[in-house]
């Protein structure tokens, strides 16, 4: 009899018929984030879980499901701080993410949204719609010059080095970059590691945050971050929205002590406050970063082979992190 695999979300047809091959499957038909008794039910009733962000699985979901059958939960996604991996370490479950495969489409998407903010394209695109626009002119809509601004990168993981290659060597950008441990610079041009996160608030023209949510990260970004940042900066956050005090981004924008943002993720997903969406100067993205279909299918395709390594082949799984 074959093992039992429940996901949680719909994903891309390739891999659920691969997933069939090996498992009796069940798919989620809601795009939602699973329920707490559905998570609950799933635990006690499947030998393995492909989940996705915003399916939380904390401890009062892992103790009301005690005993449960689940053995593995393969994350669709790099990001996990919607998993206690401390609480499934003790009841034996294994959780896995799907690294790699999401590094360099999640840099093309911050990429995109420096460019929209910087060269203010969403503005450009209404102003053509209302018709509104009375033709081109000397000092219509001047935005930032993206080629030779500074690139200020906080963490400097798979995502943000593969951010950082693309602006320093596609658009000739001199890159800081913040990071807790040493990271080299190997590959890039004009760039170095500062010392402090102030140093690169403060010298970066443009700032991308690419760092895991966590309590560590949570508000790190804040008005505190804004006043010591250039009135002409911009900020980018592909990461967690948590990350950045979004009342306070919200001020800072209103107020043009920076030039603008972009956002791809927001602290309270998917609520966004109709305060940031009446501003002008801010590119809002629906959570974008791996949005491609062949960049999802792989990311179906690891996370499948994560449960197939451990229930199938009874070895360790490949991308294990608790």
């Amino acid at each position: 009899m074959k093992k039992t695999l429940f996901i949680t979300r719909p994903i891309p047809g390739k891999v659920v018929k691969k997933a069939e091959e090996y498992f009796t499957v069940t798919v989620r038909e809601s795009v939602l984030p699973t329920k707490k008794q559905e998570l609950v039910y799933a635990l006690q009733n499947f030998d393995a879980i492909m989940c996705a962000i915003g399916d939380q699985f904390c401890l009062p979901v892992f103790l009301s499901a005690n005993p449960h059958r689940t053995k593995i939960i393969s994350n669709f996604g790099v990001g996990y701080d919607h998993l206690d991996l401390n609480a499934a370490k003790d009841l034996e479950i294994k959780i896995t993410n799907t690294p790699d495969v999401v590094t360099n489409a999640t840099a093309d998407l911050a990429m995109t949204l420096i460019l929209m903010a910087a060269r203010r394209a969403v503005e450009g695109d209404r102003l053509i719609r209302s018709g509104s626009w009375k033709g081109w002119n000397p000092m219509q809509m001047l935005g930032t010059h993206v080629s030779g601004s500074t690139l200020g990168i906080i963490g400097m993981g798979r995502i943000g080095k593969a951010i950082a290659k693309r602006g320093n060597l596609g658009f000739e950008m001199p890159v800081l970059y913040y990071n807790r441990s040493e990271v080299s610079n190997e590959g890039l041009q004009n760039s170095h590691q500062v010392k402090s996160l102030d140093d690169l608030l403060i010298n970066a023209d443009i700032i991308v945050v690419s760092l895991p949510g966590s309590p560590e990260t949570h508000h790190l970004i804040d008005n505190k971050s804004f006043e010591k940042m250039k009135s002409s900066s911009i900020l980018i956050n592909i990461a967690r929205g948590e990350i950045v005090k979004e009342s306070d981004l919200i001020v800072a924008l209103k107020n043009k002590s920076i030039r603008g943002a972009g956002l791809d993720v927001y602290e309270f997903e998917p609520s966004v406050p109709k305060a940031l969406i009446d501003l002008e100067n801010v590119v809002l993205l629906p959570h974008l970063g791996t949005a491609a279909l062949s960049v999802r299918e792989k990311m179906g395709n690891l996370a499948l082979e994560n449960i197939i390594a451990f229930l199938l082949d009874q070895k360790e799984p490949p991308n294990l992190i608790n």
